[in-house]
């Protein structure tokens, strides 16, 4: 009797080991830079965020070219986090309660942010990656107000960029930090210039 042929046996997908572990050192070495920065450590080194990380210095930059890649990683991760009080959508009754649930959720990423946005500025100028990240925290900030805004605010772009300014991470870090208001009232503040600069708007 003849026998009759096998089918292969699927392994199913090879998991890469070393891949596996490369992305989870890449990742711990993002989460002690954000660490060493949220704890007021400005300028970490990477002989630092190798320490916090408990990985070697080699390691560091065997996954990341250069600081500006670790950069990156922090941004990524950051943005992970902070997306759904950046960007999320909002249900409101009207726009006003809208204005007010962006203004809410601003106040609580910007504190997240505040640190490492005070770190980033000493290095902004030598990273690419940094001031990327800025342009496109920006760019994100005024995208999300003016899809709550009536087409009233929207017709007059001085509004737009007044309102864009005074709910801004700039105005927030002002407010914290030159002016010394704690979290409620630099939030009460953000909300009651806004509302000054919609007097009249229907």
């Amino acid at each position: 009797m003849n026998a009759q042929p096998t089918t292969p046996i699927d392994p199913g997908p090879v998991v890469d080991g070393r891949r596996l572990r490369s992305e989870a050192s890449r990742l711990r070495i993002v989460e002690a830079m954000i660490a060493l920065v949220s704890e007021g450590h400005v300028l970490p080194s990477a002989e630092a965020v190798a320490t916090r990380a408990g990985v070697g210095l080699r390691t560091v930059f065997r996954l990341f070219e250069d600081m500006d890649g670790v950069y990156r990683g922090m941004q990524a991760v950051m943005t992970g986090m902070l997306g759904g009080l950046l960007d999320g959508p909002i249900e409101a009754a009207d726009w006003r309660a809208a204005l007010d649930i962006l203004i809410d959720r601003r106040a609580e990423a910007f504190e997240i942010l505040l640190p490492l946005q005070v770190a980033a500025d000493g290095q902004r100028q030598r990273s690419q990656a940094l001031r990327e990240g800025r342009l496109r925290l920006v760019r994100s900030q005024r995208e999300m107000l003016a899809s709550i805004l009536p087409s009233t605010v929207q017709a007059d772009p001085d509004l737009v960029n007044a309102l864009d300014l005074a709910l801004s991470f700039e105005a927030w870090r002002r407010l914290r930090t030159d002016q010394g208001a704690d979290i409620p009232a630099a939030a009460r503040i953000m909300r009651r210039t806004a509302r000054a600069l919609l007097v009249g708007v229907a």
